[in-house]
């Protein structure tokens, strides 16, 4: 089980240590940096995945009831990566599995942290 935390005005801000991302229509939307919301690192690196993909990515402010609407959630963070996420208030979520976006943005995030992506290979350092 997971939190998902709101802002002073009741729109969705993010989970106790991850950002979070809705699939709506085919848009990749996730609540903009201007409230409370973390400029996490995984957050910025889904955007520029996304954006390279040619996916819309949509910053906005996202109300609580839009969330078992969505098509697909899921949340981004260092040690979550990218979590999905299929049900909320015993509300499915989607078809209740990963959508396609969703497992199109693990694939590509494990790729390049496994240095299995050339284009993204400056992005990090090798370790031993």
């Amino acid at each position: 089980d997971e939190a998902i935390l709101l802002d002073h005005n009741g729109n969705v801000s993010e989970a106790p240590g991850e950002n979070i991302f809705i699939v709506r229509e085919g848009q990749l939307v996730t609540p903009t940096l201007a409230l409370s919301v973390l400029d996490g690192i995984t957050r910025d690196t889904i955007i520029k995945i996304a954006k390279d993909l040619d996916i819309d990515v949509v910053e906005r402010d996202i109300v609580r009831s839009e969330l078992v609407m969505s098509d697909e959630i899921f949340l981004t963070g260092t040690a979550a990566e990218i979590t999905p996420i299929i049900s909320m208030d015993s509300k499915k979520i989607g078809n209740s599995k990963p959508g396609n976006i969703t497992k199109k943005m693990m694939q590509e995030y494990t790729n390049i942290v496994m240095n299995k992506n050339d284009d993204y290979s400056h992005w990090l350092t090798k370790v031993y």
